[in-house]
């Protein structure tokens, strides 16, 4: 694994790099199982190019770049034809990383952030904390019913995938809904725009956000 900030030197480890550009960051992430480019911008517009050979996850991170206005370029390929596990869990690892890496030092930003988006009869919320500090609380009971081929049960393990490798807290709740595509699609969704209001620079604002000195 090869990792290269500007700002600091890291460990060569097999299988990765990374490397960050202002609010911008690059992970590349190879293995026996996936193979995942990607490039998450922080402060873009909602532009995104999303390939990951599973129908539902693509569609799923671009309603989340497009609603957070974050821009996403993800190419994904892996062993689907053993299990979406894989390559639905890699893309999330490597989104964590790719976030925590873009944040930086966390300086000037609002820290947290709150949205709630609705999608017909369904009705859901995320609340996020950028705080170095991974939890995900979830309380959307999906089951392990699929759209296509994707399994929604895999939606937790996402987004705690996520979590670990971004170091933020996520507490996910479904008020109520009754379409699991239309359930997820309002989570993801409120997702994005949670993190958009999180990394937002405050003008106001000034160093980290946190009486520590340090997230």
């Amino acid at each position: 694994m090869a990792v290269r900030r500007r700002r600091a030197n890291r460990p060569r480890e097999r299988g990765r790099s990374l490397s960050v550009n202002g609010r911008v960051a690059r992970v590349e992430r190879k293995t026996r199982e996936t193979e995942v480019s990607l490039v998450l911008n922080l402060d873009g517009s909602g532009v995104y190019r999303v390939e990951t050979t599973i129908p539902f996850l693509n569609h799923m991170l671009e309603v989340w770049a497009k609603h957070g206005l974050l821009d996403l370029t993800v190419d994904a390929r892996g062993d689907t034809e053993v299990d979406l596990h894989h390559t639905v869990e890699d893309v999330a690892i490597c989104l964590g990383q790719a976030f925590r890496a873009a944040l930086g030092e966390a300086r000037g930003i609002v820290r947290y952030g709150t949205a709630f988006v609705p999608m017909d009869e369904a009705l859901a919320s995320v609340v996020v904390d950028c705080s170095n500090r991974p939890y995900l609380t979830f309380n959307a009971p999906l089951g392990h019913a699929k759209i296509g081929d994707f399994d929604v049960g895999m939606v937790p393990h996402f987004l705690r995938s996520f979590s670990l490798n971004a170091g933020v807290t996520l507490h996910v709740n479904l008020y109520y809904g009754e379409n699991l595509h239309h359930i997820t699609e309002a989570i993801f969704k409120a997702f994005g725009r949670a993190l958009s209001e999180a990394t937002r620079l405050n003008p106001r604002a000034r160093g980290v956000p946190s009486t520590k000195g340090k997230l």
